[in-house]
C-alpha cells in the first residue's frame, strides 16, 4: 500500500491481481475458489493477490433478503428421478432469449457448486441414507429445489465469508464505489483501476478516496434494487450499474425484471407457504379503514379465489400467462391496482378468505385439486391459515418475529414489488465480460432468459464465480498490477473523480440526492415496472434522460458529508435508470408483448376482465400476448454519450447450447495443456 497526492487529496493505493466488489455469496464463492485454484497451482502468496471490497459486508440481498423457504434451484438430486445437463439447460433457456452455453454452464457447473456449499457448512436438509429431497418451485417441471430454510443466501455468504477470512483474504469494508478507470480503446479497452470512498474516513477537507488497481476485476455488487417505488430489495441496494455501463460494458436482457407479492414493512417475498396456507386478503383505506374484498369483485366463485390464492405460493412471480381465465397472477394485478388507487392491501393469517354475499363461505374441501391434495399430504389441514403455517412452516413465522411482526396478531401489509433483475451485463461462459479481464457475476450478470425457475439465481451465482476463479487463476495470474508508478492516464481519471466530488460539494442546485432517488422510483414503478405501455415508456424515457444529464450538469444539494455519497448513487441509478427504459421502449418497438413477469397493455389487446381496470386510464385492461419469435434473439444496449437517449441498442441471437462428444484422451490433453481456458 502506498499514497499519493493528487489534486489537494491523498489516494490510498493498493495492489491486487484481482479485486472481487461485491461480498454476497457470488462474490465471496468467487474469493474463496480464487485463492484455492491459485494455491493449488503453487501461488504460496495466494491471499496477497486477492481483495474483496464492499460498500457494507452485513448489507446486499444474498445477507438480508428472501422468502418462506428461499430457494435454492440445482440439478435433480432424486434418488429416483433421473436428470441431466442438458435437461437442466432445456428448462433454464425454455422462455427463450437465454444464451445455451451459458445455461449448459450452469447446469455442469450445478452440483459441483451445490455440494460445495454443503461442504462449507450450509444446513440443506437430507434424509437418513443423505439424499437432498427437492421441491417444485416456479417454472420448475421437476423437483429440483432444495432449501435451507428462509436465510438460505445468507447462511451461503456467512459460510463463505468464513472461508474468505480463514485464507487471510483483505475484505475493505465501507468502501463506496465511486468510478471505474479505463484505458485503451474498442477490442483493446480494460478496466484498471476503482476509485472509491472510505466512508468511515471522510472529512470536510479529505474525501478519503482510496485507488485500487488490479489486472482482473470482478463485479459481484448486486441489482440495482432501489430503482423501483415498491421492491423487497434490501433498503439502500443501488448497485453499481451506472459505473459500468460508463467503463463500457455491454448489458442484455435488461427488461426482464420480475416481480411479485411482498411484505413492505419489512421487505420479505410472501411466496411458498405464505400464500398456500391461503390467508385472507383485503384492502383498506389510506386510514385503515373501509375495510373491501377486493378479489371477490373478479373471481368468480370461493373455490376460484381461494385456491388461485393457494398456487401463488409456486407461482408466486407475476407472470403474464397467468391473467386470463382468473389465473393466478390476477390477483398480482388486482393487488396493484389497489395500492394505485391509494388504498392499502393487507394479508390476514388468522381468518380464511372472505368472498362476496353470493358466494359459498371457505372450505378446504371445495379447494381445486392441486390445492387439497398438498393441504393434505403435508398435514396442513388446520381450521385458520396462522394454524397451517406454523405447522407446516413455523420459520416463515419466526422470521417476521425477528422483525417485531407478529402474524398471530398483526395483519401483513403487502405490495407488488420489483424482487430480480433477470438482465444484467453480457457474459462469456466465462463470465468474463467484453472487456478482457473484466467479469461479471451474480445478479449483475445477464445469464437469465425471460423467466428462470425460482431459485436458479443462487445456482447461477455459485456457478459463475466458481467458473469466474477458475479461468483468473489458469489464464490471468500475473504479478500484482501496476508495481510502478501509476500511469499518467491513471492520474487525469483521478483528477477528474476529485473534481466532480469538489463540485458536487459546492453545488447550487436545489435538487436533493434522495429526492432524485424518489424521482427515478416512481418512474420505473409506473412505467418500467410489470405494466408497460409505449408511449408511456417513451416520455419516461425522455424524462430519465433529462433528469440524468441535469444532474451531471448542474450537480446535487448537499446537506451534509454523507449526502456527496448519496449524490454518487443516485448520478449512477439515474444513468442505471435511462439504461433500463431504453431497453423497454426498444422492445416495446420491436413488438414483443406480455412475456417474462411484465405485461404489455394497448388498446387493440385481449381484455381480462369488464372489472380488471387500467389504473392508468380506468378503462378494462387490455394486453398482447408475447411475440415468441423474439425468443430467439436477445436485446443489447451499451452506453454512448453522443445518442440523444444516452444508449444504443442492437438485436443479437441467441447463442447455441452446442457440445459436441469428445473421447476422453482428447479432454483430457486439453485440459493438460490449458487449451480449455483459450
Amino acid at each position: 500500500m502506498q499514497t499519493l497526492r493528487i489534486a489537494d487529496q491523498t489516494i490510498t493505493v493498493h495492489r491486487y491481481n484481482t479485486v472481487i466488489v461485491g461480498a454476497g455469496a457470488a462474490g465471496m464463492n468467487c474469493a474463496k475458489r480464487l485463492y484455492e485454484f491459485m494455491y493449488h497451482k503453487g501461488l504460496s502468496d495466494a491471499q496477497d493477490r486477492i481483495a474483496v471490497v464492499t460498500a457494507g459486508l452485513p448489507l446486499g440481498a444474498s445477507r438480508m433478503s428472501g422468502s418462506d423457504k428461499q430457494t435454492y434451484y440445482k440439478s435433480g438430486t432424486s434418488v429416483d428421478v433421473a436428470d441431466s445437463a442438458e435437461q437442466f439447460a432445456a428448462t433454464l433457456t425454455a422462455a427463450g432469449c437465454c444464451h445455451g452455453d451459458l445455461a449448459l454452464a450452469e447446469a455442469v457447473g450445478s452440483l459441483h457448486g451445490f455440494y460445495h456449499l454443503v461442504d462449507v457448512g450450509v444446513p440443506f436438509p437430507h434424509d437418513s441414507v443423505g439424499s437432498y429431497v427437492g421441491y417444485k418451485t416456479d417454472h420448475d417441471p421437476f423437483e429440483r429445489a432444495t432449501s435451507a430454510g428462509p436465510k438460505t443466501s445468507k447462511f451461503m455468504a456467512e459460510c463463505l465469508e468464513k472461508y474468505v477470512r480463514r485464507y487471510g483474504i483483505k475484505i475493505y469494508d465501507h468502501h463506496e464505489a465511486g468510478e471505474l478507470i479505463t484505458i485503451g480503446h474498442n477490442n483493446a479497452k480494460r478496466v484498471v483501476g476503482l476509485l472509491t470512498i472510505d466512508k468511515k474516513r471522510t472529512a470536510p477537507d479529505d474525501h478519503a478516496i482510496n485507488l485500487f488497481c488490479f489486472d482482473n476485476l470482478v463485479l459481484a455488487a448486486g441489482g440495482p434494487g432501489e430503482l423501483y417505488e415498491t421492491s423487497v430489495y434490501p433498503k439502500g441496494q443501488l448497485g453499481i450499474h451506472g459505473l459500468a455501463f460508463r467503463a463500457g460494458l455491454r448489458a442484455e436482457n435488461l427488461t426482464e425484471s420480475q416481480f411479485g407479492l411482498a411484505s413492505i414493512k419489512f421487505r420479505w417475498n410472501v411466496s411458498g407457504t405464505y400464500m398456500q396456507v391461503i390467508p385472507r386478503i383485503f384492502s383498506t383505506n389510506a386510514d385503515g379503514t373501509d375495510e373491501r374484498e377486493f378479489l371477490a369483485d373478479v373471481f368468480p366463485t370461493m373455490r376460484s379465489l381461494a385456491t388461485n390464492i393457494f398456487l401463488k405460493g409456486y407461482q408466486w412471480p407475476f407472470d403474464p400467462q397467468r391473467v386470463e381465465k382468473f389465473q393466478s397472477s390476477l390477483v398480482d394485478v388486482l393487488v396493484f391496482n389497489e395500492t394505485q388507487k391509494g388504498r392499502r392491501v393487507f394479508m390476514d393469517f388468522r381468518r380464511n378468505p372472505v368472498g362476496s354475499r353470493s358466494m359459498k363461505e371457505f372450505d378446504l374441501n371445495d379447494l381445486g385439486e392441486e390445492a387439497l391434495t398438498y393441504l393434505c399430504n403435508t398435514g396442513a389441514l388446520q381450521a385458520t391459515p396462522i394454524e397451517r403455517l406454523a405447522h407446516m412452516n413455523p420459520l416463515a413465522i419466526d422470521i417476521y418475529k425477528e422483525h417485531r411482526i407478529d402474524l398471530h396478531t398483526e395483519l401483513l401489509e403487502i405490495a407488488l414489488c420489483a424482487q430480480h433483475n433477470n438482465g444484467g451485463f453480457a457474459v462469456n461462459h466465462w463470465w468474463e465480460s467484453a472487456l478482457p479481464h473484466t467479469f461479471v457475476i451474480g445478479e449483475m450478470a445477464g445469464t437469465h432468459g425471460v423467466k428462470r425457475p425460482g431459485g436458479s439465481a443462487l445456482n447461477a451465482g455459485q456457478v459463475g464465480g466458481m467458473r469466474a476463479a477458475e479461468y483468473i487463476a489458469n489464464a490471468y495470474t500475473a504479478d500484482l498490477a501496476n508495481q510502478g508508478d501509476i500511469d499518467g492516464r491513471v492520474t487525469q481519471s483521478i483528477e477528474a473523480f476529485v473534481d466532480k466530488l469538489n463540485v458536487l460539494r459546492k453545488s447550487s442546485s436545489k435538487r436533493r440526492p434522495q429526492d432524485v432517488i424518489k424521482d427515478i422510483q416512481h418512474r420505473m414503478t409506473a412505467f418500467g415496472g410489470h405494466i408497460r405501455n409505449i408511449d408511456r415508456a417513451r416520455k419516461a424515457l425522455a424524462e430519465a434522460v433529462e433528469l440524468y444529464k441535469q444532474i451531471t450538469h448542474n450537480g446535487l444539494k448537499l446537506d451534509g458529508k454523507d449526502d456527496v455519497i448519496a449524490a454518487i448513487q443516485a448520478e449512477h441509478l439515474a444513468l442505471t435508470s435511462v439504461a433500463y427504459l431504453k431497453a423497454v421502449v426498444l422492445l416495446l418497438e420491436q413488438g414483443s408483448g406480455s412475456r417474462g413477469s411484465h405485461l404489455v397493455v394497448a388498446d387493440d389487446g385481449v381484455e381480462i376482465h369488464p372489472n380488471v381496470a387500467d389504473a392508468d386510464t380506468g378503462k378494462p385492461l387490455r394486453f398482447k400476448r408475447e411475440n415468441e419469435s423474439l425468443r430467439h434473439s436477445i436485446l443489447s444496449i451499451r452506453y454512448d454519450p453522443q445518442d440523444p437517449d444516452l444508449f444504443k441498442g442492437e438485436t443479437r441471437a441467441v447463442r447455441p447450447m452446442t457440445r459436441q462428444r469428445v473421447a476422453f484422451e482428447v479432454i483430457w490433453r486439453d485440459y493438460r495443456e490449458g487449451r480449455v481456458f483459450a
